[in-house]
């Protein structure tokens, strides 16, 4: 069937349209049609994150112009042709919530990690453990407290935020099961967004063929297995492969996990000069706070320094408060906890430079600089009165948007779940795969070649930056707890003086931490370790989590 087939098949087709209508014309065409983006995207060849471009102001190009234009001249004849011929083929179905345009404003949240939270007349199921939660958080079913996530338990399931393993010879997570008391067998039909039926909303519409058969924690274990297929098992080979398509598949996964998600996102947004590159090789004005830092001076004799490396650095920063539209400016506002994007600040100073490194990081040049919303929030935290260790930092202006921290929250489980079965199966392609996913991911969201789907540098600094604050916050439990602070380094390079096991968890997963390498400084030296596998300037996670 060719592509004009196709969309007579969805329309009943008629003549095309010269131009385009407006963006905000197009979503109405589309919504009135209960057509879903991933509907249209597949008819037309081109991914659900484009056509929620196409529906926020860019235009398609050439033939792919004219098909959209033809498809939506269809949509516009056959509403004017009256309410009797609307299309009557598919079911009301909710808009594909891949990256879109108008998002609606979060909630205020009393809290920080309290985001748009909603309390339930009748539990749902926990889009993380599948057990029955109390609230809702940023739109989905989430226990509040991650204790309650670990040790809750339901008939059929695990406790536990990890998903059922797949039953083939790669395990690799896939989506929880049905509660058993659901009236409906378990289609992708009767099943909520999280693969669970949620007592007391509707089952969603039997017709929505544009949904995967499989919870989005297959479409990993599948990949890679059908890389060990193609490639005859040759491990080097099925890896290589696998690496070079791990952006678009990360794209894939994002817009599966979106569906069934309360926000839309801009993928394509206007963006202000200072996060554009000055030059093709140089860098935009966004500074990311990264530590480079060694303490200058050790307490007297000869020590034994450990080197921790810390797991999943990226893949943890992905919670953070991300700004869903399209950034707003503002000047001598206060900060809005609701809202998230880059600010212009004044730092305050630092007077603890001999015990722990400088939260907005090495930096040469006094006065104002444009900062993230991670760095920000640190530099607040750290100067109220739990820990007052500096004075507020000076917001002069800002570009923000309405935000919420989980954003990619099921996107991040869903790698993390697939990351912990390849190191419980000593599986490590897909781990290796895993990783190039998310680090790509974080890398290209920004001004690259290599990711047309999603322009977001806003996004890449912030997520950059809540990596570097996580490692900074490490640093200062550490030091809260008696360590001896040596070195912070990039996100992942942590070195401590002391018994860090009681303060820190040793192991592979994303929430602890493994020994790098274990040194003697001491008597007169700096605690200088050289080099001990210092993340490269492109935030390259080659070396992480291994």
């Amino acid at each position: 069937m060719s592509d004009f087939d196709a969309i007579d098949a969805l329309l009943a087709a008629v003549g095309p349209q010269a131009e385009l209508p407006p963006p905000d014309v197009r979503r109405d065409l589309r919504e009135r049609a209960r057509l879903s983006k991933a509907q249209v995207a597949r008819t037309l060849g081109v991914s659900p994150s484009t056509v929620g471009g196409w529906e926020n102001g860019r235009d398609p190009v050439d033939e792919t112009r004219k098909r959209y234009a033809y498809l939506l001249d269809g949509l516009a004849a056959k509403f004017s042709a009256g309410p009797g011929t609307e299309p009557p083929a598919s079911p009301p179905a909710p808009p594909s919530p891949s990256l879109s345009t108008s998002p609606p404003p979060p909630s205020p949240a009393e809290d920080e990690s309290e985001d748009d939270v909603e309390s339930l007349a009748v539990p749902e199921p926990c889009v993380l453990c599948g057990s029955p939660a109390g609230h809702r958080v940023a739109g989905f079913a989430q226990h509040l407290d991650p204790a309650d996530c670990r040790s809750a338990t339901t008939p059929g399931t695990r406790p536990g935020p990890a998903r059922e393993s797949s039953p083939a010879a790669t395990p690799v997570p896939s989506a929880p099961a049905p509660e058993p008391s659901a009236p409906a067998p378990e289609t992708a039909a009767s099943r909520g967004r999280s693969g669970a039926h949620r007592p007391g909303r509707p089952t969603g519409p039997a017709g929505r063929a544009f949904q995967e058969p499989h919870g989005p924690g297959d479409l990993i274990g599948e990949t890679v297995r059908a890389a060990l297929d193609e490639h005859r098992g040759d491990i080097d080979a099925a890896l290589a492969a696998l690496l070079k398509r791990a952006i678009p598949d990360a794209m894939r996964l994002l817009d599966e996990t979106r569906k069934g998600a309360r926000y839309d996102i801009v993928a394509h947004p206007w963006i202000p000069d200072i996060l554009r590159k000055q030059t093709s090789r140089g860098a935009d004005q966004v500074w990311e706070a990264r530590p480079k830092w060694t303490r200058r001076e050790l307490p007297p004799g000869r020590h034994e320094v450990t080197a921790l490396d810390i797991n999943g650095a990226y893949l943890s920063a992905l919670k953070t408060h991300l700004p869903l539209g399209q950034l707003e400016h503002t000047a001598g506002l206060p900060h809005d906890r609701r809202r998230a994007g880059v600010h212009l600040i004044t730092p305050p100073e630092w007077e603890h430079e001999a015990v722990l490194p400088n939260p907005i990081g090495n930096r040469d040049e006094p006065g104002p600089l444009w900062v993230t919303e991670p760095t920000l929030r640190l530099l607040l935290r750290l100067s109220g009165p739990r820990h007052a260790l500096c004075a507020p930092p000076e917001i002069h202006e800002s570009y923000t948007s309405g935000a919420t921290e989980n954003l990619l929250e099921k996107f991040r489980v869903v790698l993390k779940d697939a990351r912990d079965a390849a190191i419980a199966a000593d599986d490590e392609v897909t781990l290796e795969y895993v990783k190039a996913m998310y680090s790509k991911f974080v890398s290209t969201m920004g001004e690259s070649n290599y990711n047309r789907e999603l322009y977001r540098p806003d996004w890449m600094h912030i997520i950059r930056s809540q990596a570097f604050s996580n490692l900074w916050l490490k640093a200062l439990k550490a030091h809260d707890e008696g360590l001896t602070v040596v070195r912070a380094m990039g996100t992942d390079e942590l070195h401590v003086i002391g018994d860090w096991h009681r303060v820190f968890p040793e192991g592979r997963g994303v929430t602890e931490v493994k020994t790098k390498d274990v040194y003697t400084a001491g008597s007169g030296e700096t605690g200088d370790t050289g080099e001990t596998g210092d993340m490269d300037e492109t935030g390259d996670l080659s070396g992480e989590g291994k």
